[in-house]
């Protein structure tokens, strides 16, 4: 994996909202996944250690008027999605960032009315150019669509993506282990979110004793 320079890297967290991965969430059966995989816990925690190492981060939303209008309606996901029970409205508990992921003032927040990717057709490649971002690391749901077309568009944007393995989640859960060795793994750097935060999280500094029996700072340089 490449060195995740914080000045040219963002993180990216890809539909950790409370109606898709939430206790209320529109696909329980996802929502579970992401829960019980420690997957949200690894994107909480990435998302602390970003902040700390000076990383943009940043949150994509899906979401959609009450009225739907500017929705897509030419897929059975988008169909199917608008009968849900728990619908992503706009301004609704179901788009806001879920726990235990937080959303901090430097943080930028995405949200998109349509399509499948949160960079197609939105302001997020614009972003990430004005910040001088040349490495995206890709994290959140689902390995099934959402992120394989996060890293493909990336990719064709001529960004370097990296992807935590352990950072995404999907349904079946053996679906996400076969998209990263079958697609993902080609085109983007796949690693771990340990891997990760060794990069962003400063090494401790331990004292040691020099000859004359006097502690001496060590590491953490």
């Amino acid at each position: 994996m490449a060195d995740l320079d914080p000045a040219t890297t963002a993180l990216l967290t890809v539909e950790c909202q409370n109606g898709v991965v939430g206790e209320e969430s529109a696909l329980p059966e996802l929502a579970k996944e992401a829960r019980d995989s420690g997957m949200l816990d690894r994107v909480a925690a990435l998302v602390e250690a970003a902040r700390g190492a000076g990383v943009q981060v940043l949150h994509a939303v899906a979401e959609r008027r009450p009225d739907g209008l500017g929705a897509n309606a030419n897929a059975r996901l988008f169909r199917a999605a608008g009968k849900l029970p728990v619908r992503q409205l706009t301004g609704s508990p179901a788009v806001q960032v879920a726990a235990p992921i937080t959303v901090a003032e430097q943080d930028l927040v995405l949200r998109r009315l349509h399509g499948l990717s949160p960079m197609a057709g939105t302001d997020l490649d614009a972003l990430l150019r004005n910040l001088g971002i040349r490495t995206l690391v890709v994290t959140g749901v689902s390995s099934n669509i959402a992120i394989p077309n996060t890293v493909f568009d990336a990719v064709n944007l001529g960004y370097q993506v990296v992807v935590p393995s352990d950072a995404i989640a999907g349904v079946p859960a053996a679906c996400t282990a076969e998209v990263i060795r079958n697609s993902l793994s080609l085109v983007a750097a796949i690693t771990t979110a340990e891997a990760v935060l060794a990069q962003w999280t400063p090494a401790p500094i331990v004292a040691v004793v020099n000859d004359a029996g006097r502690p001496e700072p060590s590491g953490g340089h």
